[in-house]
């Protein structure tokens, strides 16, 4: 018996990974994520699953189903929206089936931040205008940010941010980040990325978070803020250069 964590994507039901849709055919029991997971994804859950929405369970409960699937040695499939590497609570759950002694994989998904640049249609690395990306998000209900990683410290080195869980608090980020990205420094927020109920601002810090209240955004939405989300004017990378040498092309010497 294995739990099978998988990364569901961040919204598209089409944008899960191949052995994600595979592990979901195989295994007699899937527990799955319902208030952001979607809900098509259980179609390939093979016939007389037993299927468990987590979104009302505690971790306590969660933990009970594992044990009970372990018992009766069933695999599960357990379906968590985006990519499993960040803001998951994948750590905790591992930590009790470590305790357990209960197998476990991983398999990645598409992460928000990657559905939400797709949306954008821009590339979040621009040559000599933002070589970094910084996920972060900032302190709230769930737990607080370490001293180490306030907004301020990222927003120093002029790096794209992609900041998560963050939507309601947009006035105390555009006055946090103005100071060192400039007010007319480019922003956008996407929220429910690559869903059928996918929407678009964009704008500068001076104008987003009027825009956010407007149309009335309280959650599943991205931040995204830098000089990359805009940029034209910008050199090509080397990797396509004509007289760059690499491993597959020759070039002038």
């Amino acid at each position: 018996m294995t739990v099978h964590f998988i990364g569901a994507g961040p919204g598209a039901a089409d944008l899960i990974t191949v052995r994600g849709r595979d592990l979901i055919a195989r295994c007699p029991v899937c527990l799955y994520a319902g208030s952001i997971v979607p809900l098509e994804l259980l179609g390939y859950c093979p016939p007389g699953a037993r299927i468990v929405d987590t979104a009302p369970l505690s971790l306590d409960e969660i933990d009970a189903e594992f044990a009970a699937a372990h018992a009766a040695g069933s695999d599960v499939a357990r379906l968590q929206s985006g990519d499993l590497s960040i803001y998951s609570a994948l750590a905790e759950q591992l930590r009790r089936l470590d305790r357990r002694g209960i197998p476990y994989t991983l398999t990645p998904g598409v992460p928000a931040f990657a559905a939400a640049a797709a949306a954008l249609q821009c590339e979040l690395t621009i040559p000599e205008v933002a070589q970094s990306v910084v996920l972060t998000r900032i302190s709230g209900r769930a737990s607080r940010m370490p001293e180490s990683e306030e907004l301020a410290t990222f927003a120093k080195s002029g790096a794209t941010l992609v900041i998560h869980l963050a939507i309601h608090a947009v006035e105390t980020i555009v006055a946090e980040l103005t100071p060192f990205y400039g007010a007319d420094c480019p922003v956008a927020i996407v929220v429910q990325a690559s869903a059928p109920a996918q929407c678009v601002l964009r704008g500068t810090l001076a104008d987003i978070a009027a825009q956010v209240t407007a149309a009335r955004i309280e959650r599943t939405a991205l931040i995204l803020v830098g000089r990359a989300l805009a940029a034209h004017e910008f050199r090509d990378s080397a990797l396509y250069d004509a007289d760059y040498r690499r491993r597959f092309r020759g070039g002038a010497a």
